[in-house]
C-alpha cells in the first residue's frame, strides 16, 4: 500500500521476549531518514534488589526473564562466588555447566524454530499468519515438528532434574550447588543428550537445505547493507574455544585482531554505559575506544555479543561436530570476523550442536555424580559474575555490606550490549527496503528481521541506572499536534 504518513510505528514488535517498538521517520519523498528501536517499559530490578540478602539474588534476578532464567541464576551465583571469595568444587562447576548447556540448547532451539527461523523456513514474504511455529511445522512436516517439541522438552527436563524446576531453577549457591546428580539421573541425561546431538545435526541439515541452497537467502545474509563492522565480545576457554559457562573474556576489533583478553571479573574496567532519553535500554561501549554515537567502525566503541560474536572471538569449538560446522561457516561466509548480521542464525545452530555435544561429554565425566558440591563462603565483599547467555555476554555486579546485604546491583545483559547494533541494523534495513511512501506488511516484517537475528530479550534489558533515569514526555492535543514536551 502507499501511505503519506511520515511516521511509521511497529508496536508491538513480534516474535521476541519482552515489549518494544520501532519508529521510522520518513522524509518528504517518503524515504526513511531515521529509525529507532525503543523499549517503553521500565522494570527496575537493579533498584529493588538493594537491601536484599545476597543469597536471594540468584532467585530474584532469574525472574527478570522467563526465557533465560538460568542465565541470570548462574551469572548471579558466579557473582556471589566472587563476592564471598569462594571457589566451587570441580564437580559443582561441571554440574553447573551441564545444566547450563541444556539451557542453551533449549533456548537456541526455541529461537530458530519459533522466533527467528520462520522468516527463513517459511519465508519473509509469507503471510504473517504463517510466519510462526505452525508455518514451520507445515513446511518441514509434522514428524520434524514433533522432534522440535520433544527435544526442547529434553532440555527443560535436564534443567528440572539438576535445578529443581524447569523454569527458575533453585540449585546455584555461593560456592557450589544444592544437590548431586544420581547415577540413574546421569543415565537418563546421557540418553537425552545422545538424542539432542542427532537433533542438532538434523537442524543444521535443514538449515543447509532451506537456507544455504537458496541463493536469495545467501545473498540476503551476505548483503553489505545488513552487515555492521563492530567489535565483538565473548568467553573463550584456555585453548581459545567457545565456552558458555567460564573462561577468559576476549574482545576482537572489526578486523578480527585481539583488542583485549581479560579475567571476566575485570570486565567493568573495559566497559562504560551511555544512556539516551528515548529508551530504557542502556548503550554499553568500550571505554578505550569511546562513545561516538550510533555508528559502526573501528573508531566506534560499539561491540556486539551473542552467537556470531562468540564464533568471531573464538579459535573454534571444542566438540568435533560443532567444530566442523564452525569451519564450514567461515569457508562459506568469508574470513573472520563475519560481520553479516543474519549470520547470527547459522552461528546459533553451530552452538546448538556444541551445546548438545558438551552435554554428552559432561554427563559422562566420572565426577559428575560426586557429592562434593560446595565449599564454605568467606566474608561478603564485591563480586562480578560473567556468563554467556544464549543472547550473549551477561554481567552481574554486586556490592555487599558486612551483613551480606546488597548495596549496589548492576546488570549488563546481552540485549543491552547489542542495543546499539540493533538500532543501527533496523535503521539500515528500513533505509534499504522502504522507498517512495510504499509501506506494507512484507516490508515491515523485513525491518523486524533485523532485530530478530539478535534474539533480543527486552525484559532483560530494561533496567534503571542508580539514581534517576532521564525521561521525556510528549503531550499531544486532540488534533495530534505536539502541545508540550516535559524532560527530566
Amino acid at each position: 500500500m502507499v501511505r503519506k504518513d511520515k511516521r511509521i510505528v511497529i508496536e508491538p514488535m513480534t516474535r521476541l521476549e519482552g515489549h518494544g517498538k520501532i519508529e521510522i521517520f520518513l522524509d518528504d519523498k517518503g524515504n526513511p531518514k531515521d529509525a529507532f528501536f525503543q523499549s517503553p517499559e521500565l522494570r527496575g530490578f537493579e533498584h529493588f534488589c538493594i537491601g536484599r540478602l545476597a543469597e536471594e539474588m540468584p532467585i530474584i534476578t532469574e525472574r527478570i526473564c522467563g526465557v533465560c532464567p538460568e542465565a541470570h541464576h548462574f551469572a548471579s551465583t558466579k557473582a556471589l562466588d566472587h563476592a564471598f571469595n569462594v571457589e566451587p568444587p570441580v564437580a559443582a562447576k561441571k554440574l553447573r555447566e551441564l545444566i547450563y548447556n541444556s539451557y542453551i540448547f533449549s533456548d537456541h532451539a526455541l529461537h530458530f524454530f519459533y522466533l527467528g527461523g520462520p522468516d527463513f523456513i517459511v519465508g519473509p514474504g509469507a503471510p504473517k499468519a504463517e510466519r510462526n511455529i505452525f508455518g514451520v511445522i507445515d513446511k518441514v512436516g509434522i514428524k520434524r515438528g514433533k522432534e522440535v517439541i520433544k527435544h526442547r522438552a529434553y532440555g527443560q527436563k535436564i534443567i528440572k532434574m539438576i535445578g529443581g524446576r524447569s523454569i527458575n531453577p533453585v540449585c546455584g549457591l555461593p560456592g557450589g550447588m544444592s544437590k548431586p546428580l544420581s547415577e540413574e539421573e546421569r543415565d537418563e541425561v546421557e540418553d537425552m543428550a545422545i538424542s539432542c546431538v542427532d537433533f542438532a545435526k538434523n537442524a543444521l541439515e535443514l538449515f543447509h537445505d532451506i537456507v544455504l541452497k537458496n541463493e536469495e537467502y545467501v545473498d540476503r545474509i551476505m548483503d553489505k547493507a545488513n552487515a555492521l563492522n563492530t567489535y565483538y565480545m565473548g568467553l573463550v576457554d584456555k585453548e581459545g574455544k567457545v565456552n558458555f559457562y567460564d573462561g577468559e573474556l576476549r574482545v576482537v576489533d572489526p578486523m578480527g585482531k585481539e583488542f583485549t583478553r581479560i579475567n571476566p571479573k575485570n570486565v567493568l574496567d573495559i566497559i562504560e554505559e551511555h544512556i539516551e532519553t528515548w529508551t530504557y535500554i542502556k548503550f554499553p561501549y568500550l571505554k578505550d575506544v569511546g562513545w561516538n554515537g550510533l555508528v559502526d567502525g573501528a573508531d566506534s566503541g560499539i561491540y556486539r555479543v551473542g552467537p556470531l560474536a562468540r564464533l568471531n572471538v573464538a579459535d573454534g569449538m571444542s566438540t568435533p561436530l560443532a567444530n566442523e560446522e564452525y569451519k564450514l561457516f567461515y569457508e562459506t561466509l568469508g574470513k573472520k570476523p563475519v560481520h553479516a548480521t543474519f549470520a547470527y542464525h547459522w552461528a546459533r545452530l553451530v552452538e546448538l550442536q556444541y551445546a548438545a555435544e558438551r552435554m554428552l561429554e559432561l554427563c559422562r565425566e566420572k565426577d559428575i555424580t560426586s557429592k562434593d558440591l560446595r565449599n564454605t563462603p568467606g566474608e561478603p565483599d564485591e563480586g562480578v559474575g560473567v556468563i554467556e547467555a544464549a543472547r550473549g555476554t551477561l554481567i552481574h555486579h554486586y556490592k555487599l555490606d558486612e551483613s551480606g546485604l546488597v548495596r549496589l546491583a548492576n546488570m549488563i545483559v546481552p540485549t543491552t550490549s547489542n542495543n546499539s547494533g540493533i538500532c543501527i541494523s533496523i535503521k539500515n534495513m528500513a533505509k534499504k527496503i522502504i522507498k517512495n511512501w510504499v509501506v506494507n506488511d512484507n516490508l515491515l516484517n523485513k525491518v523486524e528481521m533485523a532485530f530478530r537475528a539478535y534474539d533480543p530479550c527486552i525484559a532483560c534489558a530494561t533496567h534503571a541506572l542508580p539514581g534517576q533515569m532521564p525521561m521525556e514526555i510528549e503531550i499531544y492535543d486532540h488534533k495530534k499536534a505536539l502541545y508540550k514536551k516535559l524532560r527530566r
